[in-house]
């Protein structure tokens, strides 16, 4: 079972499914740790019946799911409850993301858990967290960006609005447990002891809205929809050129002055009154996208970005999905589409690990399993259970 990496001497029960908890157990698992991921017999994660597909699996599932050991268990038997109980005597986490509750209800919630393994790390990200008033309501990406404050914020001025175009609030909350689950590992090599760690959905996207809350306790105003636009820094939006669209982000003084000396030639816009700080070029922004505009329609979008970044000026095509995965820097260089075979799909790219570690370096190199591929190598080889009784339990649906 042990693989290289940072968390190589580390093993995971992975009790998640759909995005928040296994791309949490995914970046895990690419930085080396032991992740055994539990499916239901027969239907696995949900995910698992999400297109993409091909050769009749779904991509969307083999995607988050690589670098995963994977077995089948049904939880609710009692001899399931059983076997999981002595999986995580060997563990060092348990990572689930049912509805609050569900765990304590089958009898193996972290109280449980804890008198098993005193060390046990015990983690579980829910839309709303395992306490308060809305701990008991259901929670997907969308209710947390919802409730979070994202759509709010998100989209051009006078449109409803607008979920961002990923998942952002699962990956959010994926991230967040990945953190909590480290830190908590750090801190069982202080006092010996786990713990849980318990992530929110709503508060993951809450906390992603950096200075909004600010302008809000500031002002009393409640920021609006204001686009590609960031609200304390003009010019930082996007500029229409020949061909489409790219971005410029000035964030400072010195990058506004050179994007007026040596781009738009215009000296005179430094001291413009409209234009000498950053509040009043925000204040003034339409005026100032409209001059960077008149500049911008005389080139193509790659032009225009090369120009800007000549002098000094941050600047970048928006790319597309295709102009993503063929750009040499994000593919070959930065690693972010890794080939894998996987046994059904055949020849795949999954998303490469956004965690670069200069020495324990990172390696995607096993494709996501099949339902239940590896039952025989954890419930034999590392529980001990013999052929012809897990054939039983495979009969029997608990495996």
């Amino acid at each position: 079972m042990e693989k290289n990496g940072a968390l190589k001497d580390i093993v995971i029960l992975d009790l998640t499914r759909v995005l928040a908890g296994p791309y949490c157990t995914m970046l895990l698992a690419d930085m080396g740790a032991n992740v055994i991921k539990i499916e239901i017999p027969g239907r696995g994660d949900d995910t698992r019946s999400y297109a993409p597909f091909q050769n009749g699996e779904s991509m969307y599932f083999a995607n988050f799911n690589r670098d995963k050991k994977g077995i089948t268990l049904n939880l609710k038997d009692p001899k399931g409850k059983e076997i999981f109980l002595e999986l995580a005597k060997k563990a060092d986490v348990v990572v689930e993301n049912y509805r609050t509750g569900v765990m304590d209800r089958l009898g193996l919630g972290y109280e449980i858990l804890r008198e098993v393994n005193p060390k046990l790390i015990y983690a579980a990200v829910s839309g709303f967290g395992s306490y308060g008033p809305y701990s008991d309501r259901p929670g997907y990406d969308i209710i947390s960006q919802a409730m979070g404050g994202l759509m709010s914020i998100t989209g051009q001025p006078g449109d409803p609005p607008t979920r961002a175009g990923n998942a952002m609030g699962d990956v959010l909350g994926g991230l967040n447990l990945t953190i909590g689950i480290l830190a908590a590992l750090h801190a069982r090599g202080l006092t010996g002891k786990g713990q849980r760690v318990d992530i929110s959905l709503v508060d993951s996207v809450v906390s992603s809205l950096e200075a909004a809350p600010q302008r809000y306790f500031q002002s009393g105003n409640v920021p609006q929809r204001i686009g590609n636009r960031y609200a304390p820094v003009a010019p930082y939006d996007a500029y229409e050129a020949k061909d489409g669209y790219f971005v410029i982000g000035c964030g400072n003084q010195k990058l506004y002055e050179l994007l007026c000396n040596k781009i738009l030639e215009r000296p005179e816009l430094i001291t413009d009154e409209r234009f000498t700080t950053l509040p009043l070029r925000v204040k003034n922004n339409a005026a100032l996208k409209e001059i960077i505009e008149k500049w911008s329609a005389n080139y193509t979008i790659d032009e225009a970005v090369e120009k800007i970044l000549a002098v000094g000026v941050p600047a970048a095509q928006i790319f597309d999905i295709q102009r993503i995965t063929e750009d040499p820097h994000i593919v070959d260089v930065r690693e972010m589409f890794v080939p894998l075979k996987h046994p059904v799909i055949g020849d795949m790219r999954v998303s490469g690990c956004p965690i670069k570690l200069m020495d324990t370096k990172i390696c995607i190199d096993t494709p996501a399993p099949t339902l239940g591929q590896d039952n025989e190598e954890i419930f034999g080889d590392v529980l001990g259970i013999p052929a012809e009784k897990l054939q039983e339990l495979k009969t029997q649906g608990i495996i």
